[in-house]
């Protein structure tokens, strides 16, 4: 076991402390002119976003810069990318709980909140995306006078059971985790309708021996369903793509490919939450230089890994010897696209090799530096992936350019305002760190010394 001065609690002092200090959030925001500052310029992209949508069901998906023989373009590109950003959360809270690794304990909360709101900016694209997203229920196999099901060889099936599965253990996940949480600011609470609102969300909560026996039985089931679903759910969706025959994308190694991709994309976007929840906050005490030490690892590791995909896929194309995906992969390094080959490797391959470096990895600036070009990297990769693979198609006649429009965007960055909206709401409405296993991990630090 590590010494006090390694230890990652050592800063806080006893479970009251953690208690007070994380409650205190919730009941007595500390920043409440920051926080509508934030909350209106938020509020701002919300309402963007519902106009981008309103004006989409006006219009149809033409208003979008989709186009033959490029007919997804951002809806489905960016869908990959919101998806992807969500699985670092599941596997922060849940593998890392059954290995039993107590310095989740820290980060474990506002990575499960960005895993749900994730996942609910990815789950709207696929909708949006129908041309009649009034009829999605159409997706769903339910029993009708008709007696018409769905085409289960469609992989808008995929998409439907891969999504809605995903986020459903999620937000069981999330919830159950909280409720131990919840019923202490409720305790905390001195008016009555908050106690009476967070009585009713913790279900109860007494802590006694029964509620945390079930308590712990429920979560770590939730536990062992989300670690596959990490896996089974980027696998669904590389299979989206590695299906089809088109050039650059029929590959065996996308599973694998996209599942490293999304897990090195999430722990980026973790990185970026946890050293902006610490700085504003002042949480320096549970979130701690080791926690961003150890992201920083978690960051490399996967970036290593994303990286031999890279080389792998680009070595396929080219050992293959067909003609199609060889061309594909020229165009990708130096067609009208290669600005976002070349960011990729740039922001996801080349910006993490600081990492190797403990003294990089300490230095929170740059830490926070890097994890967000490795966001843009992954928001790129996802662009040139999709791009590449359809502007050209196999007779030259077909070609036709791609970008997209001021619809596209104005959906995009609305989708990013309404992410931040809602984690906005979550932090100041519930303990954004996990209380009572910071508790935790903090009596088996002493225990063992």
């Amino acid at each position: 076991m590590a010494t006090t001065g390694d230890s990652i609690f050592a800063g806080v002092r006893s479970y009251a402390a953690a208690d007070r200090k994380i409650t205190r959030i919730p009941l007595h925001y500390p920043y409440p002119k920051r926080w509508w500052i934030a909350f209106a310029v938020t509020g701002f992209f919300v309402l963007v976003w519902l106009v981008s949508v309103v004006w989409l069901f006006w219009r149809g998906v033409g208003v979008w810069g989709i186009q033959m023989p490029v007919p997804w373009g951002f809806a489905i590109s960016n869908y990959v990318w919101w998806i992807g950003m969500g699985h670092a959360g599941t596997l922060i809270s849940a593998l890392f709980l059954l290995i039993n690794q107590g310095w989740r304990n820290s980060i474990n909360r506002f990575a499960e909140a960005m895993t749900v709101f994730a996942v609910l900016m990815a789950g709207m694209y696929p909708i949006l995306h129908l041309g009649r997203p009034w009829l999605f229920y159409w997706l769903i196999p339910y029993p009708n006078t008709m007696t018409v099901w769905p085409q289960f060889k469609s992989p808008l099936e995929w998409d439907l059971f891969a999504v809605s599965t995903y986020l459903i253990v999620s937000v069981l996940f999330f919830y159950i985790g909280l409720i131990p949480d919840l019923a202490s600011v409720r305790d905390r609470a001195r008016r009555r309708w908050v106690k009476m609102i967070y009585g009713v969300l913790a279900l109860g909560w007494r802590g006694s021996a029964r509620h945390w026996k079930r308590w712990q039985v429920a979560y770590w089931i939730c536990a062992g369903l989300a670690v596959p679903l990490v896996v089974s759910v980027h696998s669904g969706v590389s299979l989206l793509f590695a299906v089809g025959l088109e050039p650059g994308w029929h590959s065996t190694l996308f599973p694998a490919y996209f599942v490293l991709g999304a897990v090195f994309e999430g722990f980026a976007v973790v990185t970026l939450i946890a050293i902006s929840l610490r700085t504003i906050f002042g949480l320096e005490v549970m979130v701690t230089d080791r926690h961003l030490d150890i992201l920083g690892k978690l960051v490399l590791a996967t970036g290593l890994m994303t990286a031999y995909g890279y080389l792998f896929d680009s070595f396929h194309a080219w050992y293959s010897g067909d003609p199609y995906e060889r061309g594909t992969l020229m165009d990708r390094l130096f067609g009208g696209y290669a600005w976002s080959f070349w960011a990729t490797i740039l922001c996801n391959v080349v910006a993490i090799q600081l990492l190797w470096f403990e003294s990089m990895r300490r230095r929170t600036w740059l830490l926070f530096t890097i994890a967000a070009l490795v966001t843009f990297g992954m928001w790129a990769e996802r662009f040139m992936l999709l791009v590449t693979g359809l502007y050209r198609d196999f007779l030259t006649s077909s070609w036709q350019s791609y970008w997209p429009s001021f619809w596209d965007w104005s959906l995009f960055a609305g989708t990013i305002g309404l992410f931040l909206f809602l984690f906005l709401l979550f932090v100041r409405l519930v303990p954004m760190i996990s209380i009572f296993e910071v508790a935790e991990a903090m009596r088996e630090e002493r225990a063992d010394g």
